[in-house]
């Protein structure tokens, strides 16, 4: 799926050319003309708004209602105030985590030119062969060398802590994971919003859990009866209870689990493919200043202007830059999205399209050729090829059975 929006158009006004989401290449859906960007499982925002918004609006007309309506002390319109504002809360955090760049790193147009290549070189059929782009380069962090790997589908080295998420098919910096439940990577610009999503969801878990035991408590006290026969009167606090505990445990479990990884400045990809545990983290600065980092530190600005206008020469395309004879480091079979697993394409079409030119410029030279030493032939000769060619020596013509017109028989 690419990056359609449900906002309508707007590019190519004026003949300028398109937007910037109109020609996005990775798999993000755009709403409202490229204002927000979401990943390809968008939809599944409408199960997860479903399951906040639906057991809030249980608690507020069966529970803090209830307790606004049948308890003294106005302890009920708090309950509901604060219920309605915590669910809004949580909901516009889950658009803040899901609706944004998460870091994307803009693609490259060509490959990077490999280090100390003179870029004037010419490599032709007699010199040294084409050289391949390293796979990885050492990058030097905090002291510790830091491997960062070549993307073929974005066209550059990732830098450090970037990864190629294969659900939006983007390389993302700072990459944590790509969350289903919101739809979009999670990285380095809604790493801190994705956290207070699930801590908030936590506390409304809490929340609803708590309040629900005290309105099952008022119950028994104000009728006389037993916890068993107070709870049988509300059986949407039962529910609640249940949903809630359930819920509790995943949220809050990962709320501990973000935590540690937050104040140990590692993300979940690091965390399951690295075991920092076995080595040393050239991220790790403290806890305190991990924690900084993370909710106190300045939110970089997206590397994506997704409502501009693409560039003219990109969109009506220009002769391919050479390349100086490298490749890339797959360059050896047939090279596509290979991380994505997408359909094998030609690795440089422009410059194959380029070479298929000059081959038939070179053939056609070779024809002009031959046929110039043709018209100097003898003329026993030039009346023969005349001949067969369908014009005899007084000019008429000369059909052959079973040919062309192009001297090559028909159906060969």
């Amino acid at each position: 799926m690419n990056g359609a929006s449900s906002g309508g158009g707007g590019g190519g006004a004026g003949g300028d050319g398109p937007l910037v989401y109109q020609r996005w290449k990775g798999n993000n859906v755009f709403v409202l003309q490229g204002r927000f960007i979401f990943g390809p499982d968008a939809r599944s925002l409408y199960v997860t708004m479903f399951l906040i918004i639906a057991p809030a609006a249980i608690f507020c007309v069966f529970v803090a209602k209830e307790l606004m309506d049948n308890f003294s002390y106005g302890l009920g319109l708090p309950v509901m105030i604060a219920a309605v504002v915590f669910t809004a809360y949580d909901l516009s955090l889950l658009l803040l985590t899901s609706g944004r760049d998460p870091g994307i790193i803009p693609r490259n147009a060509h490959p990077p030119e490999p280090e100390g290549l003179d870029g004037n070189a010419e490599v032709g059929s007699n010199q040294t062969p084409p050289m391949r782009l390293p796979r990885v380069k050492d990058v030097v962090v905090n002291g510790i060398t830091v491997k960062t790997k070549y993307c073929d589908t974005c066209m550059l080295y990732r830098p450090p802590r970037c990864s190629h998420c294969s659900i939006c098919n983007n390389c993302v910096e700072r990459f944590d994971h790509h969350c289903p439940w919101v739809g979009q990577c999670i990285g380095l610009r809604n790493y801190r919003f994705f956290y207070m999503f699930v801590f908030s969801t936590t506390l409304l878990c809490l929340y609803v859990f708590g309040f629900c035991w005290v309105y099952i408590v008022k119950i028994r006290n104000s009728e006389q009866v037993t916890i068993w026969k107070a709870m049988a009167k509300t059986p949407a606090s039962i529910a609640l209870l249940v949903y809630t505990f359930i819920a509790v445990w995943f949220v809050g479990g990962l709320s501990v689990f973000h935590l540690y990884l937050m104040s140990t400045n590692q993300t979940t990809y690091e965390n399951f493919r690295y075991r920092y545990d076995q080595r040393a983290n050239p991220y790790n600065r403290g806890v305190v200043e991990n924690i900084k980092e993370i909710f106190f530190s300045a939110i970089p600005a997206s590397k994506n202007n997704f409502r501009a206008r693409v560039p003219v020469p990109q969109e009506q395309g220009l002769r391919p830059r050479p390349t100086n004879g490298f490749m890339s480091p797959n360059m050896g079979r047939a090279v596509g999205d290979i991380e994505m697993g997408r359909k094998p394409v030609a690795w440089d079409e422009p410059r194959m399209a380029a070479e298929i030119g000059d081959l038939g410029a070179g053939l056609g030279n070779l024809l002009e050729d031959k046929d110039s030493r043709f018209r100097n032939a003898s003329p026993d000769l030039s009346r023969d090829a005349l001949a067969i060619g369908g014009l005899d020596d007084q000019g008429s013509s000369v059909m052959n059975p079973g040919r062309t017109s192009w001297g090559v028989e028909a159906g060969r």
